[in-house]
């Protein structure tokens, strides 16, 4: 259920407000890691019904957003959840939980069985999120397979 303030929208990847959220979470990981998530991510992945992205509106402002894509890699009907953030400004307000909570419904609806993602060492609070989630340690996957810095996790999806 969104946090009462927030209204969530999905929009195209490249939609101006995600475009922006985007920008910003690249920066947070150029000053964890060193550089952006340089894994591939186009328009038509988060589009239905292979996908979708989503942005959260507090106040009229893009505050927070997150996506979701087809995974075969892991599994034939995998979603893999991508671009999770919340502005510093946001944090704390339930947010996060509350695009988490519509991406896994969103996923679960057009038929995806489980959600994994891929998260740094250096975000324990993503970590800590994900895990209050039930979120649980998998394989690493994909770019992230010998990375000391990745974490992936995996959830199945009513």
């Amino acid at each position: 259920m969104p946090a009462p303030d927030l209204v969530i929208k999905a929009v195209p990847l490249d939609h101006p407000d995600a475009a922006l959220l985007i920008d910003e979470v690249q920066q947070v990981y150029v000053g964890l890691y060193g550089g952006h998530d340089s894994a591939r991510t186009a328009p038509d992945e988060f589009a239905p019904p292979h996908g979708v992205f989503l942005v959260g509106y507090a106040a009229g402002e893009p505050v927070a957003c997150g996506g979701w894509r087809e995974h075969p890699e892991t599994a034939p009907a995998d979603a893999e959840l991508k671009r999770m953030y919340v502005t510093p400004r946001a944090r704390g307000c339930g947010y996060a939980r509350a695009i988490l909570a519509e991406l896994e419904r969103t996923a679960s609806a057009a038929g995806r069985t489980r959600m994994v993602l891929e998260t740094g060492t250096k975000q324990p609070e993503a970590m800590t999120l994900y895990e209050s989630a039930g979120y649980r340690p998998m394989p690493n996957f994909s770019i992230h397979a010998h990375s000391p810095t990745s974490r992936c996790l995996g959830k199945e999806l009513d």
